[in-house]
């Protein structure tokens, strides 16, 4: 489709779930909504000037980045931050992602799941933005490598560093605050580590 046939109702349509859901992440469920509609606008206002030199949705979510991370930077975000949820993460334990595909969970199921990613939030929410920016964008399905790169006006190889090095202290700060197991109907749980200032 070529940039003169573009037509804000149609980017609306393609991108507002997953906008919404991406700054869910970034920034937290009480601000995705508000900075959704913030990054629509932009969008809005600045298609009469998009060229085409970069695809739409490089062009998009390059938008939602500086809208996020701007937000990330504000005073009030860092004095109520409300931690980022990384849901349908890959399982691989090389990668530092946990992964819960349940399509139909009972309460016990459902609870240990929510646990799991609360886990997983709160130590996402700690990686410097840098590395939280690129893992989060790396779950978007749709986004490779390459496209994140784009996105953030870096290299490739830049990209892979970040995402080797978030997953690696994700992994250890998992492996240092969560106890990994499988219960009886083998799916992957987690009990939290009590630290020392927990006592008994």
């Amino acid at each position: 489709m070529g940039t003169t046939a573009l037509k804000f109702s149609d980017i609306y349509d393609e991108f507002h779930e997953k906008l919404h859901r991406y700054l869910e992440r970034m920034n937290g469920k009480n601000n995705a909504e508000d900075l959704t509609q913030e990054v629509l606008l932009r969008i809005n206002k600045g298609l009469k000037d998009f060229k085409g030199r970069s695809s739409l949705s490089t062009w998009v979510y390059r938008i939602a980045t500086n809208v996020a991370l701007d937000r990330m930077k504000s005073r009030s975000f860092r004095q109520d931050n409300e931690t980022v949820a990384l849901e349908g993460t890959d399982a691989d334990p090389d990668a530092g992602h946990i992964c819960i595909d349940e399509k139909s969970l009972s309460a016990e199921r459902e609870a240990i799941r929510n646990e799991m990613n609360e886990c997983i939030r709160e130590y996402v929410d700690k990686l410097p933005a840098d590395y939280r920016t690129v893992v989060i964008l790396s779950e978007i399905k749709d986004l490779k490598n390459q496209e994140i790169a784009d996105i953030l006006g870096i290299s490739l190889d830049t990209v892979k560093i970040r995402l080797h090095r978030a997953r690696v202290r994700l992994r250890a700060e998992f492996e240092a605050g969560c106890d990994f197991y499988h219960d009886e109907n083998g799916n992957l749980a987690c009990d939290r580590k009590k630290s020392e200032k927990d006592g008994e």
